[in-house]
């Protein structure tokens, strides 16, 4: 990873969440939501992070901005780890990380104007020189993300989805970020606007040089807007690989689950039907070795036994698997395991 320009990275990142019980409100267990995570995000790219509900990926998009206060391990944005700042030291990594959440009308106070809301960061952060100079920035931006200045009189509820969401991105942008993570931006749009979303988020990432963080279940989203994609399972990182690359040549059992339960136009096309056995285990108690064996079809002894290493199997595509397995054959060969293990 020395060799990559990253922008955001996080190093055996962790976010334990506790549950309470008893009269005192004592801790008798912990949620496992972000269970070691380490990758990079390099500059001027989309990684995609993909995953079921419950997986962790929301979780973990909100620490690494720090919304959310990291158990242990390293943020680390552009070369600084930010993991434990707080108050005047993490306010200027603030402004140049943003977020775009899943719910515009959530995200969007109902009782603010749109110019109250784009205005605020601008205050917050002591951008401009003077209100008329922050109103002129307003006004360009809201036509950036293809609204028009009539529209900043006016509050979220006269808004569609799509505007609405336009609104959102708008106010992440106010304060000029480097990084963005948008999580699920199109999940609640209708089909022809989220393609118009999308095409408004790879056109700002062209004109202001942004890198994403892309948070999303659905799978073709993430084809078309990622150069890589993480896969995650239970809290970890399970795949990791160029968007393509994973798409064509899956190497992690789940992965090519998911990608076997994406729809088709045409349904007598497919070749299989992805069928996982068992569930999900609990997070509040996870067990030994691969956390994926209990629903896996070619797990073995071993993977009941030895937590699986995170290698490196072709160039830039990793997997948490004991095995290389060829999914055509059935065929499987051990991963050597690293020593430090």
């Amino acid at each position: 990873m020395e060799d990559k320009d990253y922008l955001l990275q996080t190093d055996d990142l962790f976010k334990w969440f506790p549950i309470k019980g008893g009269v005192l409100g004592r801790t008798v267990g912990r949620v496992r939501a972000v269970d070691g995570v380490s990758l990079g995000v390099e500059r001027g790219e989309t990684l995609g992070v993909v995953g079921e509900s419950g997986c962790g990926k929301t979780t973990l998009s909100r620490t690494v901005l720090r919304l959310t206060e990291p158990s242990r391990g390293k943020i680390i944005f552009d070369g600084v780890d930010i993991s434990r700042l707080k108050g005047g030291k993490l306010k200027p990594f603030r402004r140049r990380m943003q977020m775009v959440f899943q719910d515009p009308y959530a995200s969007l106070d109902p009782r603010q104007s749109v110019r109250s809301a784009l205005m605020e960061p601008l205050h917050i952060h002591h951008l401009g020189t003077s209100q008329a100079d922050r109103r002129r920035t307003v006004e360009k931006l809201i036509e950036t993300v293809g609204l028009n200045p009539d529209h900043l009189s006016r509050f979220p509820h006269e808004f569609s989805g799509g505007q609405r969401q336009r609104i959102a991105v708008a106010r992440a942008l106010t304060v000029n970020p480097e990084f963005l993570v948008l999580d699920e931006p199109t999940s609640s749009l209708d089909v022809s606007v989220q393609a118009q979303i999308l095409n408004l988020l790879k056109q700002l990432q062209a004109e202001f040089a942004l890198t994403y963080m892309f948070v999303s279940h659905n799978l073709a989203v993430v084809r078309q807007m990622c150069h890589r994609t993480a896969v995650m399972y239970l809290g970890r990182v399970v795949e990791l690989a160029p968007t393509e690359q994973l798409f064509r040549n899956p190497k992690h059992p789940y992965t090519k689950a998911l990608l076997a339960s994406v729809p088709l136009p045409d349904p007598s096309k497919r070749t299989q039907l992805a069928v996982l056995e068992g569930d999900v285990p609990s997070p509040v108690n996870i067990p030994p070795g691969c956390r994926f064996k209990s629903r896996c079809g070619y797990s073995t002894d071993k993977c009941a036994a030895v937590f699986p290493p995170f290698v490196e199997i072709e160039d830039g595509h990793f997997v948490e698997c004991l095995y290389d397995i060829d999914f055509t054959t059935g065929a499987k060969v051990e991963v050597p395991l690293p020593e430090s293990r």
